[in-house]
């Protein structure tokens, strides 16, 4: 059978059309060369892909796409069809990086504090230190407040020192206390009945984190402040996922309880040697004895995650610090400015609070935290009167 030919002028123009549509793919590709053999080397990576842009029938593509985003989505004829809104989700982009103020000189790398001897400390067999921080170096210092900043955000002193934007109000709970790890333990002096859950980890209430859970609850209720305690153990039988069950808890609560102003997650820190013995962080506690050290943790949006307000945490966090250490000045270790926002986005009033240490005794993380409730009680009550 003869084929019918092209007439002469057709295959001139579709000659012509080929061309033009080769040499504008060519100074499309090689618009940001500033050399030949620059401009060669974009036309060869191009060609692949531009190739199969081609068999897909997508080689101007107005969406941004890439080719093995077409070639996914036309699997699906459900998917092909919202083409817009896959191209929509694929384009958006990521939020700019903050730019940093240029009105003070900041350091920010953190330093580590200096362990003194502990003297009078309960003895449960494991050694007792003072971590206080003796050189500003490395720390942004704020009145008697110690900062270690692992951000890349500069902090200001005067900004650190306005006044927090959480208070408390009339109606209703106003501070919630969980434990995103609350089979986080301490070392109780020779109780052989605690069942362990894992290192330094137990059910058991009676030497975890949520008793000491239960000794701030009742503090702030004296202060009369209406709390709810959460004491489920968010890290157990699961450690991995313990911040995204917390998360769902506390948008319930705040969901049931919009009276709710400050979070604190309550946890518990653990801390070696360099020989990788544990030791517990103690402070010395005129007439009571020792009290585990605590150290506020404040999240911020470093790992790109939403947290636009942590400035105002993290103002909480140095109110509280300089009324503890106006009356107990070794009581807590510096504050730790940290990339992650450990779900503290959820309230402008929400802090992590690491009290003592897996070789502090109960008793003594017991101590520190009714210390603690205290002052923040007395921090929150002065600002509302």
């Amino acid at each position: 059978m003869k084929r019918p030919r092209i007439p002469r002028k057709l295959l001139r123009r579709l000659e012509a059309l080929a061309l033009a549509a080769g040499t504008l793919w060519a100074v499309t590709v090689t618009a940001g060369s500033d050399t030949a053999a620059s401009a060669l080397r974009a036309l060869w990576e191009s060609l692949p892909i531009s190739a199969l842009r081609w068999e897909l029938g997508d080689l101007w593509p107005r969406d941004g796409l890439s080719p093995a985003a077409v070639l996914t989505i036309g699997e699906s004829p459900l998917l092909l069809a919202a083409r817009p809104a896959v191209a929509e989700l694929w384009t958006q982009t990521e939020p700019e990086a903050p730019v940093e103020q240029e009105d003070e000189e900041f350091v920010t790398v953190p330093v580590e504090e200096t362990p003194l001897d502990a003297a009078d400390s309960v003895d449960n067999g494991v050694a007792a230190k003072t971590l206080i921080p003796t050189d500003p170096s490395g720390y942004t210092v704020c009145g008697r407040t110690y900062i270690s900043n692992s951000t890349d955000y500069p902090l200001s002193v005067s900004d650190l020192q306005q006044p927090f934007a959480a208070h408390l109000s009339e109606d209703g709970p106003q501070i919630l206390i969980l434990h995103t790890h609350g089979s986080e333990a301490y070392t109780p002096a020779g109780d052989e009945t605690i069942v362990w859950s894992g290192d330094h980890r137990t059910t058991d209430t009676r030497c975890n984190v949520v008793r000491v859970g239960d000794e701030m609850a009742e503090v702030f209720g004296q202060a009369g402040i209406s709390v709810l305690h959460d004491r489920t153990l968010y890290d157990y039988p699961s450690y991995a996922g313990s911040y995204d069950r917390s998360l769902v808890a506390i948008q319930n609560y705040l969901k049931q309880y919009p009276s709710i102003r400050f979070i604190l997650d309550v946890h518990r820190d653990a801390i070696e040697d360099g020989q990788g013995n544990q030791y517990k962080v103690v402070s010395a506690i005129d007439g009571e004895g020792t009290a585990a050290q605590l150290s506020i943790v404040v999240g911020s949006d470093g790992s790109g995650l939403t947290h636009p307000n942590w400035i105002e945490n993290l103002r909480l966090a140095v109110a509280i610090q300089e009324n503890i250490l106006a009356k107990y000045p070794t009581l807590m270790r510096p504050v730790l400015l940290r990339n992650s926002r450990y779900n503290q986005h959820a309230t402008a009033g929400s802090l992590l609070v690491e009290v003592g240490s897996a070789g502090n005794s109960p008793e003594e993380a017991v101590l520190a935290g009714r210390l603690f409730a205290e002052r923040m009680a007395e921090v929150l009550n002065a600002q509302t009167n």
